[in-house]
């Protein structure tokens, strides 16, 4: 086998600079290991982020989520690393990643972590649904 798991994160240009645009991912094959016990832990990674100047190559992300499977780490701190290495490789406006691990002893841990750029507001969202609504409803 060629391809080998990496901690090397890669990007490209984000190609729309000049508009905030959510970038919405789901890796449903996380897998680490328990640093107590050593048995392998489960996860639904949720990515979504807002670019800045940069965007995250899936195939090295893909890489650099495989590179977990044989190290032992807690459930909080995995996700803050994953969370940590995406902000310094891609300096995001925003980026929220979402780790729902499956269940252990009875136990489902999700774990979120968020990272706001500087200075970065969100844009108002727009409800179509609540203004269709109110012109359907007047008749």
């Amino acid at each position: 086998m060629t391809t080998q798991p990496s901690k090397q994160l890669e990007t490209f240009e984000n190609p729309v600079q000049t508009r905030d645009y959510r970038i919405h991912m789901e890796i449903p094959e996380f897998t680490c290991l328990c640093p107590k016990t050593g048995q392998p832990d489960f996860a639904r990674l949720i990515l979504d982020y807002i670019p800045d100047k940069k965007c995250i190559e899936l195939k090295s992300l893909k890489l650099y989520i495989w590179s977990y499977r044989d190290q032992g780490t807690f459930h909080e701190a995995v996700t803050n690393r994953i969370l940590d290495d995406l902000v310094a490789t891609m300096k995001p406006r925003f980026i929220r990643l979402t780790s729902k691990f499956y269940v252990r002893g009875g136990i489902f841990t999700n774990v979120v972590a968020e990272h706001r750029k500087k200075g970065w507001q969100p844009q108002l969202p727009v409800f179509l649904e609540a203004f269709e609504e109110q012109f359907n409803t007047r008749g």
